[in-house]
């Protein structure tokens, strides 16, 4: 069984190169996110991904085992 969320991959800081570093920030559970196969979490985040802006700190979707 699969689980899948979106984090943001950026901290925001201004004392960093491009007002940004490196830090994974807080998963945010997906409604209807939690699937039996390695594909169908797959083609959830390749969707969510889709149809979202991943903005300055790059928020993308990814899964987890559970």
């Amino acid at each position: 069984m699969y689980r899948c969320f979106h984090r943001t991959w950026w901290i925001k800081n201004p004392a960093w190169p491009d007002g940004r570093e490196p830090g994974a920030g807080p998963k945010t559970y997906l409604r209807g996110g939690r699937v039996d196969t390695i594909e169908e979490a797959q083609a959830i985040c390749r969707a969510w991904n889709a149809s979202h802006d991943p903005g300055p700190l790059s928020r993308k979707a990814e899964f987890e085992e559970v």
